[in-house]
């Protein structure tokens, strides 16, 4: 392994972009012609059941933008950050792999599915696929995944902002931005252009801006938000992104994200071709085998675990089967929106990871580990002493020891590439506090579409029991839903209580990311795919058991020993609940593969089976 040590950075991001081009023109056309067989002339929900709020046909490079923000949360930041402990090779190679053959494949399938059934969620597909009492089942697992999902991105952001008066400046100023957006895309034909060029220097003009504005104390003063107002701030705008006309402000502001979030990146990427920086990590480190002080398993379960985002996400299941199918114009564009979307977060993740890597593994360790276990670590490990962290905290102004997580990282990571460039020196402070600004708007994008999805799933939840709640446009249901759902989480936020509860999102979401695949894939059978339905079974089944193994890890190796028995009880409810979705579905796998029946079913295709639609 000696020989990869030292690798040039910049082989990296060739490599990444060479296989994620070669991916998406050989293996996403193949998933979308003959293991999906997408046909333009379908109707797609948007239109089919067009209510100007929710199903709202949509320009597919603003619905990519919509999709694309809504998946990329902190999962492809802070993710392969954590996973530098284990080297750049494992990381390196899971996204790579992840991204071309799961996560993309998920978000397409997932999505075909979701469009296929009237844009509804997955507890509705697998209701109607699988069994009713499979779907009731799956729904409680998935709303309870999503709190947890919520609360602890909303947890994250706050994190982000706190303190922080001018990332908080322009989070807020993208909201009024998004309205202007939506308003002119909404109501002036072919606006699409018009609105991104406006929404752009918006956007820059507020970046810029409010650098300048926190510059001055009074004005500075007011956006210095303690952590308990930014906890109902947030609260209030899930609120809001959930129950306004999809048009108006989540799809803009997703839209208007993305060009910063993909901006960031590219100038990250642009950054490392300039300066081509040396991976300061070796390709394996000595905590493979476990005993990290970031995570202290083996890289075999947990690096598929700790990656998450970056490369499968079930998180991306809910998007897919909620805000999306129903702005989706055309079944073709599933390729570009779903898979697409999956890749170029596949490289956020993998900018993130080299942004961590080119560190010197001493600042790494001092940055990430935790300040209570950093003496008793450093004891441990003389050679991973820091070398440069000092500098960077004296440039920044901030104590960077123990600032745990993706921001602060990869603002140093960027920092570090940036100070080869002459005068980037003197403006270490800006890259910090910018990283700390993209990343809270990383999140906050999740949030609003995470809280919409969760009123869908409440609604269908709920008009099981009280019918009236299935209908779309009743403004009380609407309205009840999204605040129930909305304080479920925001509670968990405003008390804090979630926060010790945040490693289970990890599982959570892995186990998810199976559930959609294992589920949809029972769909690809019935309509007399089994050979292509492998193309997701595989990935699924995969995911299932390295999944199950982590949380068997966790809950025998950290929650019990540590008496975290609460935490150990939640693990344990979310993985027996997959089980029996699990179980269900390779039964229903077995009768349907036995199954010679041939129907013609309303898209025209020949299926074993008929379902609800």
């Amino acid at each position: 392994m000696e020989f990869l040590n030292g690798v040039n950075a910049l082989t990296l991001v060739f490599v990444a972009l060479l296989v994620f081009a070669i991916a998406y023109r050989f293996y996403g056309i193949f998933m979308a012609n003959k293991v999906l067989k997408l046909n333009a002339n379908h109707v797609t929900p948007a239109i089919e059941f067009a209510d100007g709020k929710d199903y709202v046909a949509t320009n597919k490079n603003v619905l990519f933008g919509h999709h694309f923000a809504a998946i990329a949360a902190a999962g492809p930041l802070v993710g392969p950050v954590l996973a530098a402990q284990f080297g750049y090779l494992p990381g390196t190679l899971w996204i790579l792999i992840g991204c071309v053959l799961g996560g993309g494949v998920h978000d397409m399938v997932v999505l075909f599915a979701s469009v296929r059934h009237k844009g509804q969620s997955l507890a509705s597909i697998a209701s109607k696929e699988i069994g009713k009492g499979t779907g009731v089942i799956a729904g409680f697992a998935i709303l309870f995944i999503l709190i947890l999902t919520l609360a602890g991105l909303s947890l994250a952001c706050i994190s982000a902002m706190h303190e922080a008066s001018w990332s908080l400046f322009t989070v807020i100023a993208t909201m009024p931005i998004a309205v202007i957006m939506g308003l002119i895309m909404r109501y002036r034909k072919n606006s699409v252009t018009m609105a991104s060029i406006i929404g752009g220097v918006l956007l820059i003009a507020s970046i810029i801006g409010g650098h300048n504005l926190m510059q001055i104390k009074e004005i500075s003063d007011i956006f210095h938000w303690n952590i308990k107002t930014i906890s109902i701030s947030i609260t209030v705008y899930g609120f809001l992104a959930s129950v306004l006309p999809v048009w108006l402000l989540l799809v803009p502001r997703d839209y208007l994200s993305t060009y910063l979030k993909i901006g960031t990146i590219l100038m990250l990427a642009v950054g490392v071709i300039f300066v081509h920086p040396t991976l300061q990590m070796p390709a394996i480190t000595d905590f493979v085998k476990g005993g990290g002080p970031i995570i202290g398993g083996p890289v075999l379960p947990f690096i598929f675990i700790v990656i998450a985002c970056g490369a499968i996400s079930g998180f991306h299941a809910v998007i897919a089967t909620g805000t999306t199918p129903k702005m989706l114009n055309n079944e073709k564009e599933i390729l570009f929106v779903g898979y697409g979307a999956m890749l170029v977060e596949g490289f956020v993740a993998l900018m993130a990871l080299i942004a961590a890597c080119t560190l010197v593994p001493g600042d790494y360790f001092a940055i990430n580990t935790p300040k209570e276990l950093y003496d008793s670590f450093i004891a441990q490990n003389p050679n991973l002493h820091p070398v440069d962290l000092a500098h960077f905290s004296e440039k920044i102004g901030v104590d960077l020891y123990g600032r745990t997580g993706g921001a602060v990282s990869l603002a140093v990571g960027m920092a570090h590439i940036f100070n080869k460039i002459p005068f980037m020196d003197d403006v270490m402070a800006y890259w910090y506090n910018f990283a700390i600004m993209f990343e809270a708007v990383f999140i906050l994008t999740a949030i609003d579409a995470g809280t919409r999805v969760g009123r869908f799933f409440l609604q269908e939840m709920l008009g099981s029991v009280i019918p009236k709640f299935n209908d779309k446009n009743w403004m009380p249901g609407i309205i009840i839903s999204s605040l129930i759902f909305t304080f479920s989480w925001g509670y968990l936020v405003y008390t804090g209580n979630v926060s010790s509860i945040w490693p289970l999102f990890g599982i959570s979401n892995q186990l998810l990311a199976a559930c959609g695949l294992i589920v949809c894939t029972t769909m690809l059978i019935r309509m007399n795919r089994k050979k292509y339905a492998l193309c997701s079974a595989i990935p699924g089944v995969f995911m299932a058991v390295i999944t199950f193994w982590a949380g068997y890890e966790q809950v025998v190796n950290v929650y019990l020993p540590k008496q975290q028995y609460l935490l150990a009880s939640l693990a344990a409810l979310a993985m027996v609940l997959m089980l029996i979705v699990f179980v269900n579905t390779f039964t229903r796998w077995s009768k349907l593969l036995k199954m010679q029946g041939e129907h013609v079913d309303h898209y025209g295709d020949t299926v074993k089976e008929l379902v609800e639609r």
